[in-house]
């Protein structure tokens, strides 16, 4: 602890956005560039340095908040840094990109505003990479073991990164044609430019990781084939079976996922077309979902120009404090407004969100195009359609931003790995092993199938980035302890963990 009154002298400040009217004209991030770095050092001084920092519940990585506080109150990047990358591989990524819980469970939050954690990590992770502090770490020596990884997102990435350096021989597979994925083409360039990703893919390379992309293991390559040429396998497709919306009117032109939009503009601003083949160009444009991604496509329709956007939300509008049933230091349901809602506030002068409504149908015009959205508001509880509510709303252009509900099902890995499906509808793990907490290393991810693990959103459905993280690093864990009978590596999570909830 730096200033035992720190918390008490300063404010809390959080780096500031450019003006919406400069960003809306590009693709680049919302913040100015790299926060000051004395105003980083300074909100960085409001930690308390607590005896049981309850940041470290919020966080599933288990990063050393207070410690990496310290370090960059006093200027001290390097050390920062060190302490940063010690339980987090990909903190450019998180600091982001998440949505911080870490701040939520911050114990000043009890009272008071909590320290801008978020700020304080991706200035560190930028700093680092600034000064030369994250160097490729490639192992000393090889294991003669070989591990593959199916998918490159952020859970198969740190499986991939920690056990390349504890010295096995891993090769990633990723069925795009560019390795990242939701990362690569979910995420808009305005939340994270991809140089980014580049930049610690090039990384893991110089490390020693080896990257196969446009490879649908499955059905391109048969995934025994795959298993009988490795030692182990790391499942981490992801979650990205798409919930739909059967309502009538469903198969009208117009009305596309919110992720295949996503990916079209992804890919035009890594010049794979000249123009977005999926724009919003001068449309009224309605958003299906009322989550992140449904948030994405919002800031991604007004940058292409849209005339109209509105949100729709099936959930009532949150109040602006915590609920009662929500206490500190749980991650709460209120109102918060996200750079995209920012942005179209300051464009069309209203919030571009609807509470307590869902979609009754969709209304086509003669040639087969979506033209309207016919609505009806809902009771909160039980989210049925209260009569007499019924409006309909201009569209054009409707995107279904509507979650996910578990790992593709038609994608072979489950015939030929013989994976099963949980009750949850993901990639069952650990139903043969014991729970007994000093194994917990052992058993992480694995499935019933010899060598074969899980990790990420296919066993643990659609969650945060750091949750992705968390798991990849704890099935590297158990993987290596697979591997040798023993392991060093950290397992920050387990299949049974959950987010911190009243």
């Amino acid at each position: 602890m730096t200033d035992p009154y720190g918390f008490l002298r300063t404010p809390r400040r959080p780096s500031g956005a450019r003006p919406v009217e400069e960003r809306l004209n590009d693709w680049n991030e919302v913040h100015a560039g790299q926060p000051l770095l004395p105003l980083v050092s300074q909100q960085a001084g409001r930690c308390m340095d607590c005896g049981i920092p309850f940041c470290h519940s919020g966080c599933p990585l288990g990063n050393l908040i207070p410690e990496w506080n310290a370090y960059a109150a006093r200027g001290d990047w390097r050390a920062a840094a060190e302490r940063l990358h010690a339980t987090n591989n990909f903190p450019e990524f998180t600091g982001r990109l998440c949505p911080a819980p870490c701040e939520d469970a911050c114990v000043l939050a009890v009272n008071a505003d909590p320290v801008t954690i978020k700020n304080v990590e991706q200035a560190i992770a930028d700093h680092a990479w600034e000064r030369g502090y994250v160097p490729p770490r490639p192992p000393q020596r090889l294991s003669g073991k070989a591990v593959a990884v199916i998918g490159s997102g952020p859970a198969g990435l740190a499986a991939a990164q920690q056990l390349t350096r504890a010295g096995h021989t891993i090769a990633v597979y990723e069925r795009a044609d560019r390795i990242g994925g939701l990362l690569r083409y979910g995420i808009p360039d305005f939340k994270m430019e991809k140089w980014q990703l580049d930049r610690r893919i090039e990384q893991m390379r110089a490390e020693g990781t080896k990257f196969h992309t446009g490879v649908r293991v499955g059905s391109d390559l048969d995934a025994t084939e795959l298993w009988t040429r490795h030692d182990a396998v790391i499942v981490a497709v992801g979650a990205t079976e798409r919930r739909e919306l059967p309502v009538p009117g469903r198969e009208l032109r117009g009305i596309h996922q919110a992720m295949d939009y996503l990916t079209l503009s992804n890919r035009t601003r890594q010049s794979d077309c000249t123009s977005p083949p999926l724009t919003a160009e001068g449309r009224h444009v309605v958003i299906v979902g009322g989550g992140d991604t449904g948030s994405d496509c919002l800031g991604t329709a007004l940058r292409q120009g849209a005339a109209s956007v509105t949100q729709l939300d099936i959930n009532p509008v949150p109040g602006d404090t915590r609920p009662e049933t929500e206490p500190w230091p749980v991650y709460p349901k209120v109102y918060r407004i996200s750079h995209a809602h920012h942005e179209a506030r300051e464009r069309h002068g209203t919030d571009p969100r609807v509470f307590s409504c869902a979609t009754l149908s969709f209304e086509g015009e003669s040639a087969g195009h979506v033209r309207a959205v016919h609505l009806t508001e809902v009771e909160p509880a039980s989210r049925r359609p209260l009569p007499g509510t019924e409006r309909a709303i201009p569209a054009e252009l409707v995107l279904l931003a509507l979650g996910f509900c578990g790992p593709e099902r038609n994608s072979g890995l489950m015939e030929q790995f013989g994976l099963a499906l949980d009750g949850r509808g993901n990639f069952a793990r650990d139903t043969a092993f014991a729970a007994a907490s000093a194994e917990q290393h052992k058993r992480t991810g694995r499935t019933e199938a010899e060598g074969v693990f899980i990790a990420g959103d296919a066993g643990r459905g659609q969650s945060l980035v750091v949750w992705a993280i968390a798991e990849g690093r704890a099935a590297a864990a158990a993987t290596d302890h697979y591997l040798t009978g023993s392991t060093v590596l950290p397992a920050p999570v387990s299949p049974a963990d959950r987010p911190l909830t009243a």
